[in-house]
């Protein structure tokens, strides 16, 4: 891959995590589920159900419904429950690459079965827009693809594998970006299949 066909800021971090990395953070994600299960949310305005399900880890979660739209809580929207606190391997993660002076507040789990899409848009709900978004592929392999800051402007793509990471900072942090095809039975990490892909946010600007 050519990283220089990409959005400044935009960094691809092949196999960052090695396959006894990749299984403890799937076995923290199963373990979530215990006090956080997968649920599926709604689109804002419409209530059209998302294709993938999801849960968090951290102080916050990123959550959406028909009635209040995108926004970040403290609990599981179904449960009431508070989100479970992160596997350290993610903590040490985001030190590693976010380049930022506080901790993320926000890892958005989702789990993308071999019909799952996510639609091209920007990550752009939190306060803290200078906080790079660092993203994990655990599971089946998928085609990340990603444009610029117009939604409609010309996109590249890569495959991801388990274990990769991908973090958008700069001028990448402005642009559209999504999940246009997972690749089944490209691995065995996740039970049954499928991918897991965890996304890292810092919310609130540092005070």
């Amino acid at each position: 891959m050519i990283q220089a066909a990409f959005p400044a800021g935009f960094r691809f971090l092949p196999e960052y995590f090695n396959r006894q990395a990749q299984r403890a953070l799937m076995d923290a994600v199963l373990a979530a589920r215990e006090t956080a299960p997968f649920y599926r949310p709604s689109m804002p305005r419409t209530g059209q159900p998302l294709s993938v399900t999801m849960t968090n880890f951290g102080p916050l979660g990123w959550v959406t419904d028909k009635e209040k739209g995108y926004r970040y809580e403290a609990s599981h929207p179904e449960t009431g429950a508070p989100w479970p606190d992160p596997p350290e391997l993610l903590t040490t993660l985001w030190r590693d690459v976010a380049d930022y002076p506080a901790p993320f507040e926000a890892c958005l789990v989702n789990y993308y079965d071999g019909q799952s899409r996510m639609g091209l848009h920007v990550d752009w709900d939190e306060e803290a827009t200078d906080a790079a978004v660092v993203s994990v592929s655990l599971g089946d392999k998928a085609r990340f693809r990603i444009g610029g800051p117009a939604r409609k402007g010309k996109t590249h793509s890569l495959i991801v594998s388990s274990g990769d990471v991908v973090v958008l900072g700069g001028d990448a942090r402005r642009c559209y970006h999504g999940v246009d095809r997972i690749y089944p039975g490209t691995s065995t990490l996740v039970p049954g299949g499928g991918r897991i892909n965890l996304t890292l946010r810092r919310v609130s600007v540092p005070r």
